[in-house]
């Protein structure tokens, strides 16, 4: 089978090894698509825990080509997502429900379990989540990003017919309004990139701010507009999927007052908050790490919103060009979402 392996900075290598064989418990899967994220782009950077050489890549789906045994819901031949995160099952994240948050977890093509920019993997089969129908296969790849998402969210315990803020309309951002439009919640968009700011539109946002870094945030009028649409008390929930210290601090100052912030983008840059703002508010800070085990219910929204899910993906390219698909990754002249490569005989 063709392989590509990161063995240092920046660089691929693109091998021949034999196809993998399943142990107890595991299925073989035929890797349709892998999408990159962030992480994916630090690890080929070299600027990210995991140690090189590694075959990258823990978005994907796949076909099933063999199973230990017969299964109740799953079949060779069937189309499936898979959640990569493995977890230890006896830490205390893992022992009250959060494996989400495992202390010792390992991650396909992260954290020491080999990926899936290859054209055959082993999963584990309760890690396979069927595709819909209705969701095309070289979009079921975005099963992983999107729980993500439906996790940050629900973190949030959104109602219908409240307010949120969404900071940051990169993929998990716009997964996230889309989510929470879909609960009926009314999202405003925020972010610095205009394009991305139009793009949230499209993900349900009502309104949407686009962020000037040259000056104050939220301008007069954009607090007008977050004040008329939250009777002057501020949304209930905002989500916070940048990164960015300031984000953070605009997410806790223009929360209601016992408002929810969820901050699932990361960065290692400190942050620093008033000892007063936390408790005179009574607002939640909550953090939002992987998912557990949404993969289904993603795969379900995203069934219903093919339209999003295929503008999501930005560029495509073949497993032989899977270098250029990092590469664009990090370009700053074109409007990047989530970079797909496609490991099917028909990629070229």
């Amino acid at each position: 089978m063709r392989v590509a392996e990161t063995v240092a900075k920046e660089t691929l290598d693109h091998q021949e090894r034999p196809i993998p064989v399943p142990g107890p418990g595991e299925a073989l899967l035929r890797v349709h698509t892998v999408t990159l994220c962030g992480t994916d782009l630090h690890i080929w950077e070299d600027d990210y825990a995991t140690p090189l050489p590694m075959v990258q890549g823990h978005e994907f789906c796949g076909v099933i080509e063999a199973l230990p045994e017969p299964h109740t819901t799953l079949a060779v031949g069937d189309r499936v997502a898979v959640s990569p995160i493995l977890n230890c099952g006896a830490c205390y994240a893992c022992s009250i429900g959060r494996t989400n948050a495992c202390d010792r977890m390992s991650v396909y093509g992260c954290y020491d379990v080999p990926g899936a920019l290859a054209e055959y993997v082993t999963v584990p089969v309760h890690k396979l989540f069927p595709v819909p129908d209705a969701l095309p296969m070289e979009l079921a790849s975005l099963c992983e990003p999107t729980s993500i998402a439906l996790q940050a969210v629900n973190r949030s315990r959104p109602q219908a017919g409240e307010h949120a803020l969404v900071l940051g309309c990169g993929p998990i951002g716009l997964l996230a309004t889309l989510y929470l439009t879909s609960l009926g919640v009314h999202v405003v968009a925020a972010d610095t990139v205009p394009e991305r700011v139009a793009f949230a539109r499209r993900f349900g946002a009502a309104d949407t701010l686009h962020v000037d870094l040259d000056r104050e945030f939220p301008t007069a009028e954009q607090a007008t507009l977050i004040d008329r649409n939250t009777g002057g008390f501020g949304p209930a929930i905002v989500v916070e999927a940048t990164g960015q210290p300031s984000s953070l601090d605009n997410a806790i100052r223009l929360v209601s007052t016992a408002g929810r912030v969820v901050a699932v983008g990361i960065s290692d840059r400190p942050v620093t908050l008033s000892m007063r703002t936390l408790p005179v508010k009574d607002i939640e800070l909550i953090g939002s790490r992987n998912s557990q085990e949404l993969i289904g219910e993603a795969a379900e929204l995203l069934s219903h919103h093919p339209e999003q899910a295929r503008a999501l993906v930005t560029h495509r390219f073949p497993l032989t060009k899977a270098a250029d698909a990092f590469e664009t990754m990090r370009s700053r002249t074109e409007l990047v979402g989530k970079v797909a490569v496609d490991l099917t005989e028909a990629a070229s």
